[in-house]
Parts: structure tokens; C-alpha cells; sequence
């Protein structure tokens, strides 16, 4: 395997974190070394995301010695800019997948959904991260469908035994969740919630040195050599494993082609406003809740812990940033809090999720190359997901068996039409479609 320009092998320039709220906030600085030399460990792993270091923290608390090889900084992708919103499920419409999994199977990806939260929530408690972790979440109804939607997903989530508290809102209670006039109603989730990612990045780093493992960053894999035990080369040293995992997710690009061509990597954008007096964040927000909408070009806010809004969506397809993310992004917020109208954006950032066609978590391992494991692919539900990604791997690397990774394994995942060139303009194009449905 060779490497291309991506995040997980040769860094550009941007090596840095994205000039966010989080980078600004952050509470741990790091400082970790580039890997010089040549090292051994039972598992390298490469990326410093979510994935990446879950997946570390599971294989060290397992007893197992593991490198984590990161390019730029640990946090620096999507897991230390996205919207920080903590959500049940692990991909959308998992129904779809009955005729590979079976009913039982599609049961305990639910439950799965559910555990990924769990994991979360156990991580910052056991090894005490500061990440603003705070409970309530609302899924928004635009449209009478939405509701409709809601109704079935509380019958089954209180089928599947959910232990968190779930309340449907009529539009008359809408404001005692939002303050805005544009939803039709909402599902309260007491058991979602949001956080500080990149504190949580950085927490999770902080606790998987502990447990032993190495960690380095600036340090792009420019070289895999298969085999047992493989080995990893960067500019200046090299390491040898027994296994490898690759948690790039939407900056895999080269590194494994196969893989590569599975996840599109799509730009999502986030706008924070300046500190809000404290009687006007909670006519926005009044119990603090995240809230996303369901639409395709969707809407996902929260405040953070300094009562700012963080606003959030436009996911693109195209592969082209808009010019100003303030610009782009400052209308879409007014139209959902218009009395925001006058307030100023203190920051602008966005960057890469990783999608896939069929919006499941791919977690697996490469059919002619066994000791190569991958987690990608989150598809919006990074957060959770890359938590119960890491501890699934971290099963079948270190015990050999777990049900839930080879329940993963067994879904396909097809590449995305038109190669690298057309993949993105041809996928734009298609959500076009999608998008114009929403309007009914």
C-alpha cells in the first residue's frame, strides 16, 4: 500500500487544529511527540480520532501494547469538530438490512445503537474528562410525516426496553424545547445528549497514555508493508504489529483504495455566536437540549457551556467548501431564531464527515489481508458510533470473537459510482433529489 495526500498519511500545510469554538475552548494541550526510529507493538493504530483512540483504549485496557500514529494533531478531523451532539443509533434506516442480518440482527443493532451512548458516558466517568457532558436531546418535526416517524420510533424504542426517559411534545409545547415557531413537534430523548468533542478527544488521549499506549502525532504513515507482522513506515521511523487498524474515516483518501472508495467524504459547517446573556440562550434552548431537524439538508444547534449557539448543517456533497461559512450559515440560523438578528458570529469552521452508500458503520477487516482492521463511514453518528467501533475492534482483535463486529462485517458495502473524479458531483446531484422530496 502507498499513500496519497490525506490526513492519515502526508499532512498539507493545515496542520492545526480548525479555527473553532473547540480549538479556542479547549482545556489539555498534549504535547506529543513525532515517532522517530523504529518501534513494536501488538497493534498500531492509525488516526487520532474517536475511532483511533477508542479502539486504543479498549486493546490497552485488554492487556495489549498498541501505537497510535496520528498526522496532524489527535482531534484534528471530524471528532474534534463536529457538532458534539451524543445520539442513540448507529445509521439510518437499519431495517434495511434484515434480508443479510435477519430480524434478531437488525434487533441488535438497535441495541447496539443504544450501548454506543453507554460506552460515552462510561469513558468520561471512568477516567474523569471535562467535556461539558450534558443530558436532553430533541429530534424536530418540520413536516406532518415527521411526526408520524416519531410515533413509530418511540413504540420501538420502548419496545427494545429503552431505560432513558422519552417524551413526545405537541406543537402547543414546542416552546418549553425551542424557541421558534418553525416545528410541528418533537421527540425528547433524555438519554442523548451533547458534549465538547475535542475535549473529549483530548481526554481520551490523556487516558490511553495512561493505560500505556504511545501516542504521536505529525507523524503521516507514508508506507504499509502486509504481512505478519506488518510494518508501518513514516518519514522517520517505523513501527511492527501483529495487526494494524485504520480509523481514518472521511481522510483515508490513498492510504487503502479499497477502502478509500467505500466512504465519500462530505463538508459539513458550523457557525458559533458570541456569548448570549443568559435570559436569551434559554428562550432559544429552555432545558438546554441538542435538537436536529429531519431533513435532508438538515439543521443540528446546541449551546455551549459559555451560552453560545452552535449552529450546524449544510452538509455538501460536492467536495467545494462554501466561500464564507459565516455568510452561508448566518441565514439558515435566522430563519430558525430570528431575534438572533444583530448578534455576532465569533466563529466559523467546518470540515469532512465520512459517508456511506448504505449509511452503516463499516467495521471489518480486509478479506486477503486479515491482521488489517478498519472502522469508517459514520454517516452523522460519529460520536456514538466510533465509540462502540473502537470497543468492537478492540473484541476482536484481543479476544478473537465478537459477535457485534462480525455482525457489522457481514454487510456489504458497495464503492460510490465515477471513481474519485465524479464521485462527489454525481452523489451532489442525487441529494438534489432528496432535497426537493423534503419540500412535501
Amino acid at each position: 500500500m502507498r499513500t496519497e495526500q490525506n490526513s492519515c498519511a502526508t499532512p498539507t500545510a493545515e496542520a492545526d487544529h480548525a479555527p473553532s469554538y473547540y480549538a479556542a475552548s479547549r482545556n489539555r494541550e498534549l504535547d506529543l511527540p513525532r515517532l522517530e526510529g523504529e518501534q513494536r507493538a501488538d497493534v498500531c493504530v492509525i488516526g487520532g480520532g474517536f475511532s483511533g483512540l477508542n479502539t486504543a483504549i479498549e486493546l490497552a485496557e485488554r492487556g495489549l501494547s498498541v501505537i497510535l500514529l496520528e498526522a496532524r494533531q489527535i482531534g484534528w478531523g471530524a471528532s474534534g469538530r463536529n457538532g458534539g451532539q451524543l445520539i442513540r443509533g448507529v445509521g439510518h434506516d437499519v431495517e434495511q438490512f434484515s434480508s443479510v442480518l435477519g430480524e434478531e440482527g437488525v434487533t441488535e443493532l438497535k441495541r447496539m445503537g443504544i450501548e454506543a451512548v453507554q460506552i460515552v458516558r462510561e469513558r468520561i466517568e471512568r477516567y474523569g474528562i471535562d467535556c461539558d457532558l450534558t443530558w436532553g436531546y430533541c429530534d424536530l418535526a418540520t413536516k406532518p410525516r415527521h411526526l408520524q416517524n416519531f410515533d413509530e420510533e418511540y413504540a420501538d424504542l420502548q419496545r427494545l426496553g429503552y431505560p432513558h426517559a422519552l417524551q413526545r411534545v405537541s406543537r402547543v409545547n414546542m416552546p418549553t424545547v425551542i424557541g421558534s415557531q418553525r416545528y410541528l413537534g418533537g421527540l425528547v430523548d433524555m438519554g442523548s445528549g451533547h458534549l465538547h468533542p475535542l475535549n473529549l478527544a483530548l481526554g481520551e488521549a490523556h487516558a490511553a497514555r495512561s493505560l500505556g499506549v504511545q501516542l504521536y502525532e505529525h507523524s503521516p504513515v507514508t508506507r504499509i508493508h502486509p504481512g505478519t507482522p506488518l510494518r508501518i513506515e513514516t518519514a522517520s521511523g517505523s513501527v511492527q504489529a501483529d495487526s494494524l487498524v485504520l480509523a481514518c474515516n472521511a481522510y483515508l483518501n490513498g492510504l487503502e483504495p479499497r477502502l478509500a472508495a467505500r466512504v465519500l467524504p462530505a463538508g459539513s459547517y458550523i457557525i458559533a455566536t458570541e456569548r448570549l446573556p443568559e435570559p436569551l440562550a434559554r428562550e432559544l434552548l429552555p432545558q438546554n437540549m441538542a435538537v436536529c431537524d429531519q431533513r435532508v439538508a438538515l439543521d443540528y444547534f446546541r449551546l455551549s457551556a459559555d451560552h453560545r449557539l452552535l449552529f450546524g448543517g449544510a452538509c455538501h456533497y460536492s467536495g467545494r467548501d462554501p466561500k464564507d461559512i459565516r455568510a452561508y450559515m448566518q441565514p439558515k440560523m435566522l430563519e430558525v431564531f430570528p431575534q438572533l438578528r444583530g448578534i455576532g458570529l465569533d466563529f466559523a469552521w467546518g470540515g469532512m464527515i465520512g459517508i456511506g452508500a448504505n449509511r452503516l458503520p463499516q467495521i471489518g477487516r480486509l478479506d486477503d489481508q486479515p491482521n488489517i482492521y478498519y472502522a469508517q463511514a459514520y454517516s452523522g453518528h460519529g460520536l456514538n458510533a466510533t465509540h462502540l467501533a473502537g470497543r468492537l475492534l478492540g473484541q476482536a482483535i484481543a479476544e478473537r470473537q465478537s459477535r457485534g463486529f462480525d455482525l457489522f462485517a457481514r454487510v456489504p458495502h458497495r464503492a460510490f459510482p465515477g471513481g474519485r473524479a465524479l464521485r462527489s458531483p454525481l452523489l451532489a446531484l442525487g441529494m438534489l433529489w432528496y432535497r426537493f422530496k423534503d419540500r412535501f
